[in-house]
């Protein structure tokens, strides 16, 4: 990267949110000026810890982003938004007012400002049309929403706010990174998640719960079915390629290749389950399967230069040591506090 880059300022909206914070640092330890933005009212001392200073404003509110900086932006990262994942219930109108209103306050800011360039993560759902086979989704593919489950509205907003960034590109020539997102792996002190508004325990965290404790591992359906992985730190490099890039832009998957569920669940034993106590695992080809499906990486290699470089048990390894440290509990809160609030 070059250095005159390295100083410009980029303003990270959804900055308390996981994938939020990662880019908020990772930006801010190679450089660059950041601006970390979220809706929380108080980010407990986080961010100056690490040399930024937190703006909180409601994304919705344009009369709020008054007060954010006016000139000199480089870049707009714009992570902000509901998510299925972390909504207990249903309420679509926060899908409307967050990513559809607050994505054209978004907007309309980082062209008031004479921002360069706009990264947005587009929702993997948006292509869950073409799940359920091995062959490698194109990042082009036509962008379509369910229309029934707890994610249709949640797509159907999301190719919303992507139409309008490409409006923006068309009328006022704003460069446009939308990543097409499988899921980021990284480390979570919140082992829950929520699937059709009721809280649920992640599959990964229950596979390495029983890993710790040395229990049986059972796998269900087809053991060879292919997931896509992608590592946070595999994740932050295209962040930080897309703001180098000299092209315009486009619709880039996030991806790794994939690998096996029995490869992962064997990783996972392999790390977490005490030497002399290694899980089992146990097949289970009748149970129920899930759908399988990886993407095509070939654009996000091709226009922005993007190396996969870690493996699956490279970021498990990542995990376990940050489940120890428990880096981001001052903004996330700390894993014993979850379970303690869910049992």
């Amino acid at each position: 990267m070059s250095n005159n880059l390295k100083s410009k300022r980029i303003v990270v909206f959804g900055a308390t949110g996981h994938l939020g914070t990662h880019i908020a640092i990772h930006l801010k330890n190679i450089g660059y000026d950041v601006i970390p933005v979220g809706h929380r009212k108080d980010d407990n001392g986080f961010f100056l810890d690490h040399g930024m200073n937190y703006i909180s404003l409601d994304i919705s509110k344009a009369e709020q982003f008054e007060r954010l900086p006016k000139k000199k932006i480089y870049a707009i990262v714009h992570f902000a938004g509901a998510l299925p994942a972390s909504m207990e219930g249903y309420n679509a109108d926060l899908y409307i007012t967050s990513i559809i209103q607050g994505t054209k306050n978004v907007l309309e800011y980082t062209h008031n400002v004479h921002a360069d360039r706009i990264i947005f993560p587009q929702s993997l759902f948006d292509v869950s049309y073409l799940f359920g086979t091995k062959v490698p989704i194109p990042a082009d593919s036509l962008r379509k929403a369910p229309l029934k489950g707890d994610h249709a509205m949640y797509v159907i907003a999301k190719n919303a706010a992507v139409d309008m960034i490409e409006h923006y590109y068309e009328t006022y020539g704003l460069k446009r990174f939308i990543l097409r997102l499988s899921r980021v792996y990284m480390y979570d002190p919140n082992p829950y998640t929520f699937t059709n508004g009721k809280k649920v325990l992640v599959t990964d965290r229950f596979f390495i719960y029983q890993a710790i404790e040395g229990k049986d591992i059972e796998v269900w359906g087809d053991p060879y079915r292919l997931l896509e992985t992608c590592c946070i730190k595999d994740f932050l490099q295209i962040v930080e390629k897309s703001l180098i890039a000299e092209v315009d832009g486009g619709i880039y998957n996030i991806g790794s290749g994939g690998n096996t569920l029995l490869q992962r669940v064997k990783d996972i034993v392999d790390v977490f389950s005490p030497k002399n106590k290694k899980s089992k695992i146990i097949l289970c080809p009748r149970k129920a399967n899930s759908s399988q499906f990886v993407l095509d990486i070939r654009k996000t290699v091709s226009e922005l230069g993007y190396e996969p470089k870690y493996t699956w048990k490279e970021y498990l390894l990542d995990f376990k040591k940050e489940m120890e440290e428990q880096p981001f509990g001052k903004l996330w809160g700390y894993e014993k506090d979850f379970i303690t609030k869910y049992n």
